[in-house]
């Protein structure tokens, strides 16, 4: 089985061609041996910066496909430079409950352990050491609306 088809049984059909994220932190090459370590990540682009540093890398965690560089100029900055994100990187896996224990071995901070959720997911919510925010998930059922708005009114209650 190859890494498409097995992304494509564990990713919710409208969420397959999702956004490309482009993150930026002060010390990417330290952050792609994390991410590699703590989520499976791997490599499959890196441009030096002339300066030294990475300038651009990209890489892939399951079917997701994410860029980041070192901040240098321009208008980017790292969470690290803002006190923290208003952005969460959502990521499906096949099994959140082993990613989140890996990553938290590897140094990630666990914010919310990995619990079944009324959206038929299974999700973790972690921070790496550079300041962003993961959701991590995996798919356990489709749900039609009326389903989900009914499972969200239960809980609320």
């Amino acid at each position: 089985m190859t890494t498409h088809e097995t992304v494509q049984t564990v990713v919710p059909e409208r969420y397959r061609s999702a956004v490309v994220p482009h993150i930026m932190v002060s010390d990417a090459a330290r952050a792609l041996s994390f991410y590699e370590q703590a989520f499976g990540a791997v490599e499959e682009f890196r441009l030096g910066h002339p300066d030294g540093g990475v300038l651009h890398a990209e890489i892939r965690i399951g079917g997701a496909v994410l860029m980041l560089g070192d901040v240098s100029e321009g208008p980017f900055t790292a969470p690290s430079e803002l006190g923290g994100t208003s952005v969460a990187l959502h990521v499906f896996v096949p099994d959140v409950d082993a990613l989140a224990q890996k990553a938290v071995a590897a140094g990630a901070e666990l914010v919310q352990a990995p619990e079944d959720q009324f959206h038929g997911d299974r999700t973790a919510i972690l921070r790496d050491p550079f300041g962003h925010l993961w959701v991590f998930l995996t798919h356990l059922e489709d749900l039609p609306e009326g389903e989900l708005e009914r499972r969200l009114a239960e809980g609320a209650r």
